[in-house]
This record gives structure tokens, C-alpha cells and sequence, in this order.
């Protein structure tokens, strides 16, 4: 068969990557000062961070609406013998129920929750690709999916909890509790949420080194072929810090930077980092 795949555009993919295998994005909205942008198209990460410092006010997301995913659907389906989405996990937004509606238009167009964000969403959406590159039907390749879904482990460490406070991701008494402390706070999907799960003392770069330690040190149960480092802005200095702790704990074949999108930014703030991989 002949299968497009598409996302969200919050799966936080490089454009090498889409290119290479052929995904398309739909763009989330961002609002700012009550006029909404298109993650990616309109606005930029460093629009965000610019906005926030010089007001003080917060931009928030507002999710892909039904007729919105129909029209882009309609690029595809009479082009390709199957269109299958990618959704932004369903505990995060509303975009899969929207997509879910607009699939019942067509006859080849199947969603499929990620249970996940960001690169997190994009390892669902390459593995996908993936697939559809090997011949497997638009079924087969859904039941497929639904076995790698639950083994993406994603996670970030959060220099400020502001933003994710913000935009009510976590209790006041959480980012208060850090902020005065100078934690780090470690968030990660679990069962298709967001919990805070950690906390690291000390600067931003050598708790980066601490965290990918407790993620990867001693594990005989990661798929080696590929761990995503993504961050909207951190420093190169947390980078090559994320970079080189990957490599003393385990032999991936390949680490791929990527930066998180608006979508993601609005919600972490610059000087957020994160890995992600799938495990066996």
C-alpha cells in the first residue's frame, strides 16, 4: 500500500527528518496576547520566550479543531491508499478526539494516539514511516504501532517550573517548592501523562549529567538504534553534557538534537532539556 503519515506538529521532529520520511505536520495554535499563531508557521520558540520575558504574561495552546484536520486530510486521502495520523497523546489535548471526528469523513484515514508529546510523539510517528515503508496494510501497520506505543519513554528535566506552572501542568506548591530550593524538576509520560518524578540540586548542566545517568546507567532493555536530545534552548554546554553522559552509559547508534516547538516551549520554558528512546 500506498501510506502517507502525518502528525502533529507538536511530535517536535527536525525538518531533515520529515523530509526524509515523508511526514507531514498539522500545526497546533498558539495564543498570544489573544491572537492566535500557528506552531511553527507564525511563531517561533524564541518569539515565545521573548514575549514572556518582555511582559511577563504567559502564551497558552489551543488545540488542531475537527474541521481544521478535515481540510488537511483531504491533501492526502484521494492521493494515497491510506492517510494514518499521529496524534499528540489524548491525556494532553483534545487534537485526537478532533482528528478521531474528521477521520469518519473519509475511508482511509486512521488516527493514532501517541500516548505522547514532542520527540516522544516523533519516535511514534518514525516508527510509523517505518512501516509503511516495509508494505504492511493501514490495519497492520495500526496493530503494529500499538506495540511500540507503550516502550517510548520520554522525559524532561525542567530548569523553571513557571511555565509548566503556567500552564497547569503542575501545583503551585510544586513550582514554589523548587524555585525557592533551586531544584531541577524531572517530568515524564506515564501512561499517557505528564508526572514530576525527580528532583536535582545543583546547576542546570550537571544535573543534566545526574539525570541521563538514572535514565540510562546499567539498562539491557533500550532499542540502540536512535535517542533523541530535545530542548527549545538549552545551553550547548547542557547539550554536550546530555550528549556525553548518553555515550558513557549506553552505545546508541545514533544521537539526534532537536529542537521543541512552540507547543512544548509554551509549557517548559527555554532551559528545558530532555532524552527519549523506545526500550525493548
Amino acid at each position: 500500500m500506498n501510506i502517507k503519515i502525518t502528525s502533529d506538529s507538536t511530535c517536535d521532529l527536525s525538518k531533515e527528518l520529515l523530509d526524509r520520511y515523508d511526514i507531514s505536520l498539522i500545526p497546533l495554535y498558539i495564543m498570544k496576547n489573544g491572537k492566535a499563531y500557528r506552531d511553527g508557521v507564525d511563531i517561533t520558540p524564541a518569539d515565545i520566550f521573548s514575549y514572556v520575558e518582555k511582559t511577563g504574561d504567559f502564551c497558552t495552546t489551543a488545540a488542531v479543531n475537527t474541521f481544521d484536520y478535515i481540510k488537511f486530510f483531504e491533501r492526502f486521502s484521494a492521493k494515497y491508499d491510506a492517510v494514518i495520523h499521529i496524534n499528540l497523546g489524548s491525556g494532553f489535548s483534545v487534537c485526537h478526539t478532533n482528528a478521531a471526528a474528521a477521520a469518519k469523513v473519509f475511508k482511509n484515514v486512521f488516527v493514532v494516539d501517541s500516548k505522547n508529546l514532542s520527540s516522544g510523539q516523533g519516535l511514534v510517528a518514525l516508527e510509523a514511516a517505518k512501516l509503511a515503508a516495509s508494505g504492511l496494510d493501514a490495519e497492520a501497520l495500526c496493530r503494529q504501532l500499538d506495540g511500540v506505543i507503550d516502550r517510548v519513554e520520554t522525559s524532561f528535566l525542567i530548569d523553571r517550573l513557571d511555565y509548566i506552572f503556567k500552564g497547569g501542568r503542575c501545583s503551585l506548591a510544586t513550582a514554589l517548592g523548587a524555585n525557592i530550593l533551586h531544584l531541577r524538576t524531572c517530568v515524564e509520560v506515564s501512561t499517557g501523562v505528564m508526572q514530576v518524578t525527580k528532583k536535582y540540586r545543583g546547576a542546570f548542566e550537571s544535573a543534566v549529567e545526574t539525570y541521563v545517568r538514572d535514565k540510562l546507567q546499567g539498562r539491557d532493555d533500550l532499542v540502540l538504534d536512535r535517542i533523541f536530545i530535545t530542548h527549545p534552548a538549552a545551553s550547548q554546554k547542557a547539550v554536550a553534557a546530555a550528549r556525553d553522559a548518553i555515550g558513557r552509559y549506553a552505545a546508541f547508534g545514533e544521537i539526534a538534537e532537536t529542537k521543541a516547538g512552540c507547543t512544548i516551549s509554551c509549557h517548559c520554558g527555554p532551559r528545558t532539556l530532555g532524552i527519549l528512546f523506545i526500550r525493548k
